[in-house]
């Protein structure tokens, strides 16, 4: 076997998502995620640390691009409009790829009480990530930490209807539009 394999990571991933899918998460091994990838427990740890993290494969990418949009918004953009510009950036980690196992992805998660928090764990990553990017565009705290809140929101929104399918929009745009949704439906609040 090869030392160096370019799609190690993506053939991890999916060989996980498959077994979790077919035997449930708890029931399987880092053994049978490398002998089902075809590859090695080495290669499997100079990736991830524990199989936990195979489904938080990517999250660094979703971060940095969300952060990096926010940064780049125009200097006049308020906080809303910056949080939608995260949104569109944060787009590019959603491949097709992504797409597609999106479904499985859910269904794992939903069958591990273990998953669902480390789900919501890395939603709240996201979201102190966004409030730190706006902060350091002037926001103020509060400001940022609601709009960050806001964003999270959309983002899960869109995630559902991506994964399923339903809209065939890209990512960007229905997180965005999510976004101005829920804009509408903050200023109804009176």
């Amino acid at each position: 076997m090869p030392r160096w394999e370019p799609d190690a990571r993506e053939r991890l991933v999916v060989a996980a998502l498959h077994l979790f899918n077919e035997q449930g998460y708890d029931e399987t091994t880092v053994a049978q995620i490398v002998e089902r990838a075809g590859l090695t427990r080495s290669t499997f740890f100079r990736h991830f640390p524990d199989k936990r993290d195979v489904l938080a494969a990517g999250q660094e990418t979703l971060s940095r691009l969300l952060t990096d949009g926010i940064a780049s918004a125009p200097d006049d953009a308020g906080a809303l409009d910056a949080m939608a510009e995260g949104l569109r950036g944060a787009a590019g980690a959603m491949t097709p790829v992504s797409r597609e196992f999106g479904p499985q992805l859910q269904a794992v998660i939903a069958a591990s009480a273990e998953l669902q928090q480390r789900d919501q764990l890395k939603r709240v990553g996201l979201a102190a990530a966004a409030a730190e990017a706006l902060r350091a565009r002037g926001v103020d705290r509060r400001t940022a930490d609601l709009v960050a809140e806001l964003g999270m929101l959309a983002f899960k929104e869109a995630y559902a209807t991506w994964v399923a399918g339903d809209d065939e929009q890209d990512f960007g745009a229905l997180a965005t539009g999510a976004l101005e949704q829920l804009r509408v439906a903050a200023a109804a609040l009176g």
